[in-house]
């Protein structure tokens, strides 16, 4: 299978567990608060929601690992930009919150170039072939 299209799942999930990760930092923070001194703080950090976005950054960081194993740097970086996108719409279901409709349209830009860019993938017939072990 081709590296580049193996890789996006991993890319699209570590984008969609990062967007959520920042919904559940949202509801910690609203839940705790925010104050610069150790018992708050760890009160912070011990909060459900907290150790959930914890935990979404944890995973995305190793699905983005894997997904670096597969393809160059430039071709999946640029897919974090849909993490706007997930998290406009995540904060649209899971807040409350309203969006614009000026960012509905920079959203629909931001996608059709990460789209844009996804067509950059070599083909399959493109990509380097493995070297066969010596006999």
């Amino acid at each position: 299978m081709n590296p580049y299209l193996k890789s996006l799942p991993l890319i699209l999930a570590g984008v969609l567990l990062n967007a959520f990760a920042q919904i559940a930092m949202k509801k910690a923070v609203s839940a705790v608060g925010m104050e610069w001194s150790f018992g708050p703080l760890l009160r912070l950090f011990l909060h459900p929601w907290m150790l959930t976005c914890l935990s979404c950054y944890a995973v995305s960081v190793v699905l983005w690992a894997a997904a670096m194993n597969l393809v160059a740097v430039n071709f999946a970086y640029p897919f974090l930009a849909l993490g706007f996108v997930a998290g406009a719409l995540m904060s649209k279901a899971f807040l409350g919150e309203t969006i614009p409709p000026l960012r509905w349209l920079a959203l629909f830009i931001i996608v059709t170039g990460v789209g844009l860019q996804a067509f950059t993938a070599p083909s399959h017939a493109t990509l380097p072939r493995p070297e066969m072990p010596a006999k």
